[in-house]
């Protein structure tokens, strides 16, 4: 799955104004439940959270990507929060975060989501392009950012 289509411009929300780690959690579970008729916003919350208890997602540099699995979801889905000001999200380096990006999976997909994550923190790895992201000025231009992301080629 492209991360254009893992990310659609419904479940990003650009200038969110969520103030620390459960209301960031919130919105962001909204957003994944929102349009799938089979998915509860409460169920998606817990599942985010319960992955959270287990250690941080917060990878450092202002970036986190909490994910978690649920048995009723049919194929992975992601959503996005671009803060406008960074929360508290006890990353591993203990900077404020302003950049989340949660992903589901169906309970079953364990190589799908490790290779998702894979790919979301390859992406989020890439200081120029997170710098740009945090510069788009709507989601649209968020989307375009992401789809037009290539990961750097080796060397």
């Amino acid at each position: 799955m492209r991360l254009e289509e893992l990310l659609p411009p419904d479940r990003l929300a650009c200038h969110s104004e969520a103030h620390s780690k459960k209301r960031a959690l919130q919105e962001i579970s909204r957003l994944l439940s929102a349009s799938e008729p089979a998915l509860n916003e409460d169920e998606v919350f817990d599942a985010l959270l319960s992955r959270e208890r287990l250690g941080t997602t917060g990878l450092g540099r202002g970036v986190a990507i909490p994910h978690g699995r649920l048995a009723r979801l049919e194929r992975a889905r992601a959503a996005m929060l671009k803060l406008d000001e960074g929360i508290d999200f006890d990353a591993v380096d203990r900077q404020p975060v302003d950049l989340i990006i949660a992903l589901l999976v169906p309970a079953e997909a364990t190589k799908e989501h490790l290779d998702l994550l894979a790919r979301l923190a390859e992406m989020l790895a890439d200081e120029r392009f997170v710098t740009r992201l945090r510069g788009a000025r709507n989601c649209q231009a968020l989307h375009d950012l992401i789809a037009s992301w290539q990961p750097p080629t080796a060397a």
